[in-house]
């Protein structure tokens, strides 16, 4: 009898699995395991080999979409840069010339052809031509000038336009 008192409480202090035998070994014979793991991974890697080439044509369609304006944009920034920087050039090569004030027709030309020239033998032959040449560089470059009233395209761009012509690459104009 003492046996049968002591023998629950040896159950109850035994770690599981040791001496004991499961309450219910039918039970868990009769379970059904379900690997709903691997069906949900395998799902995803379907998933992501379906989405992988969708999403690379999607972005590369969206580059394509925006590269061109893109291209647009940095150049035009890279002209005006150039036109600013050539203008600073000249400003400061050419006597007489003095950066906030009004120009004169003959400084203003000189600076104008100073200018392009500087550009022509600077700058790289794509810039170039994204700034229409040595021509569109005269024009913008006019453009930016504070000139007096006197002054027009006849009487000073086209004079200094004339000089970048006559003059060598590398030569002072």
């Amino acid at each position: 009898m003492i046996a049968k008192a002591i023998l629950p409480l040896l159950l109850l202090v035994l770690p599981p699995g040791t001496g004991a035998a499961a309450a219910h070994p039918a039970a868990e014979a009769a379970a059904l395991v379900l690997p709903w793991g691997d069906a949900v991974l395998a799902l995803a890697q379907g998933l992501t080999a379906l989405l992988t080439p969708v999403l690379v044509a999607a972005l590369a369609a969206v580059l394509a979409r925006i590269g061109g304006p893109l291209r647009l944009l940095v150049t035009d920034a890279l002209v005006e840069r150039l036109v600013h920087r050539a203008t600073d050039y000249a400003l400061n090569a050419v006597s007489g010339a003095v950066r906030g004030r009004t120009l004169t027709v003959a400084v203003g030309s000189a600076v104008i052809a100073r200018a392009v020239q500087r550009a022509l033998d600077q700058a790289p032959g794509w810039l170039i031509r994204a700034a229409g040449g040595g021509e569109g560089l005269a024009e913008k470059v006019f453009r930016s000038l504070s000139l007096e009233e006197a002054a027009t395209a006849r009487n000073t761009l086209e004079p200094a336009l004339r000089r970048v012509a006559s003059a060598a690459p590398g030569e002072a104009v």
